[in-house]
């Protein structure tokens, strides 16, 4: 039987250098190979070489896939670029986009590349799900923008208004605003590009001129402007071109619904297609009922070569694949590689998955993740190796450096390279303490080596160094680790789970149910009120038992599990409890529940307390 993992992945070799104290510098033998100054270079390469190739396709109001060729996308894109030049922009003055993926907007991304304006892709939900607009509110007094884009503006009109926007700076697509003079996006296109101007405005452009400005999730305090300069983008896709040699060999299709305005979707998928001349389908579909089966729907007419996902994306999707053996078939039928990142995939997803793809391959399709952050464009690290279980994230990529360093009983992790952020937008103050005296950026998260004796086998994740805590017995907790035993223990019951029990006797679970897979355990219409299913014997068992067989296998307070709580409240993400990606912020929700945490340990029954034996 052929390897499924024969020319996919370069040779993983690293070299570990030990500094005093016990801490050491992990990095890639291999060399970052040249690659060009801009992003745009990408675009311009394949607009000569693959003109007619589709770039771009989105779904049009009438359900088909509308496509934008690579030709299409750079001559569109310049002659935004003229019209944004014409309408006195300048790198002093960012474009902020609210609206989802689409082709307008990221025709306008790149007129703002090729004009070197910066642009600030916000996530979605801060329009749209947020009541108070606050993060809008904080990100729009941080850039000062000259250009404000929503596709649709009836869609985004209380955003709009929030913001006191005057009519001029609003740029819409389709159903404008009512009562408002606003422009309409094909206004943007110079229908008399002065390309001389635009190339004029290109030769200023260099490697480390910021391109974009990527917001964290606000997740510790209000979202921070992440600078993004071309340098990082164009050096992370030629370390991933490296250690995914593949790439080279045959144009990736990719169907995904990550968003722009996060590193994963925006920097890492994105600019991999742009990079590679591939085809990225846009996909409207998220995972949250109700919009996943648009995924799903799209996922059976597109079979793509590479799939991205978070954890919470692919329970999303496991159940039709594994209802229709057609559609799982299909799925399967032209993938090189499954790739999750963003939170750890529950090791009872990763079995499923591979279960599915043996049934239509007859080998398991090869899995992987990789490491990093939106500061680091994103990924610092990269399993670019065969892995038969979550939870490895790989070696450093090559031009990236890891140091490890002891922290408490952990190991911190710190970054540096060409693709590591010059620093946060405005906040100068934020920047100062982000990097250590050697220049190796902060980020937080902790992790170990695989194997002590060959750093080549890769770092496994040891969760965030500010997460983990001790009980009352002087056990150190990882959050981290546990929360995905967690989850994968209590499935299908279990969607997400936060850990308690700083400074008490034993640890405590809040659990955030997946309402489809309880209404299922329940035989319960999909639209029964999620505090109905939480109470349901069914549901209970099934997460008792599953948590019962958990304590039955630990070794010790530090892993056992005492009691726990399901909320009938999902997390909020305008108390910062939750990313648009679905990433749970474990501080921010204890903090807002902890009422519910002292019930917890008080045992009050009455507000749904399990106490396990």
């Amino acid at each position: 039987m052929t390897d499924p993992h024969s020319g996919l992945f370069a040779t993983p070799r690293v070299t570990r250098r030990d500094l005093v104290g016990g801490a050491f510098v992990l990095s890639a033998d291999d060399p970052l190979r040249a690659y060009p100054d801009t992003l745009q270079a990408h675009l311009d390469h394949w607009a000569s070489e693959t003109p007619d190739r589709w770039f771009l396709a989105e779904r049009n109001s009438a359900g088909d896939w509308e496509p934008l060729t690579y030709a299409q996308a750079r001559s569109t894109g310049r002659a935004i670029a003229s019209g944004l030049l014409r309408r006195g922009l300048t790198a002093e003055t960012p474009i902020m986009i609210l609206s989802d993926n689409s082709i307008d907007s990221a025709l306008l991304q790149f007129g703002a590349l090729y004009a070197g304006i910066p642009f600030a892709p916000v996530s979605p939900a801060y329009s749209l799900m947020s009541q108070d607009f606050r993060k809008l509110h904080h990100i729009r007094a941080l850039l000062e923008p000259s250009l404000v884009f929503a596709r649709d503006g009836t869609m985004f009109a209380r955003a709009l208004d929030a913001l006191g926007l005057d009519d001029a700076r609003i740029v819409v697509s389709v159903n404008p605003p009512e009562g408002r003079s606003v422009t309409a996006f094909g206004d943007l296109i110079d229908a008399e590009p002065d390309l001389a101007r635009v190339d004029a405005a290109g030769a200023g452009i260099d490697g480390g001129t910021i391109a974009k400005i990527l917001f964290t999730s606000g997740s510790t305090g209000e979202p921070k402007g992440v600078v993004n300069t071309h340098r990082m983008m164009c050096s992370n896709q030629q370390a991933i071109a490296q250690m995914w040699p593949f790439l080279e060999r045959r144009p990736p299709v990719v169907l995904d619904w990550l968003p722009w305005n996060h590193t994963f979707g925006g920097n890492h998928n994105f600019n991999l297609v742009l990079r590679n001349g591939g085809t990225l389908y846009i996909d409207a579909g998220k995972p949250v009922p109700g919009l996943v089966e648009r995924t799903i729907a799209n996922l059976r007419d597109v079979a793509p070569t590479l799939y991205f996902n978070v954890p919470r994306g692919f329970d999303m999707i496991l159940p039709a694949l594994e209802a229709d053996a057609a559609f799982r078939d299909h799925f399967f039928s032209e993938l090189d590689l499954i790739f999750y990142a963003a939170a750890a995939l529950p090791q009872s997803a990763w079995d499923r998955l591979e279960t599915l793809s043996v049934a239509a391959r007859g080998h398991a399709v090869p899995m992987t993740s990789a490491w990093g952050s939106t500061e680091t464009a994103p990924l610092a690290t990269s399993a670019h190796f065969p892995l038969d279980r979550a939870g490895i994230v790989g070696v450093p990529a090559p031009g990236t450096e890891i140091k490890l360093l002891r922290n408490g009983d952990k190991m911190e992790l710190r970054i540096r390279g060409p693709n590591v952020t010059p620093g946060y937008y405005r906040r100068p103050d934020l920047t100062r303490t982000a990097f250590d005296e050697d220049g190796f950026y902060l980020i937080g998260d902790a992790g170990r080596l695989a194997d002590e004796t060959d750093p080549s086998r890769g770092l496994v994740f040891d969760g965030r160094v500010s997460e983990d805590f001790k009980l009352s017995t002087g056990a150190w907790v990882n959050t981290g680790a546990l929360r995905i035993a967690v989850v994968s223990a209590g499935a299908p019951v279990i969607q997400d789970a936060v850990i308690a029990g700083h400074d008490r006797d034993e640890i405590g679970v809040l659990v955030f149910p997946n309402p489809v897979a309880c209404a299922k355990l329940a035989e319960c219409a999909p639209d029964t009120p999620l505090s109905d299913l939480i109470a349901h014997s069914a549901v209970r068992e099934k997460l008792i038992a599953g948590l019962a067989a958990f304590n039955a296998r630990s070794t010790g307070s530090k892993s056992r599990i005492s009691r726990v709580v399901m909320l009938a409240e999902p997390a909020q993400i305008d108390a910062n409890e939750i990313t648009d990606k679905g990433y749970i912020n474990q501080r921010a929700v204890l903090d807002r529940r902890s009422g519910l945490v002292e019930a917890l340990y008080a045992g009050e029954e009455d507000r749904g307390v399990i106490l396990l034996t």
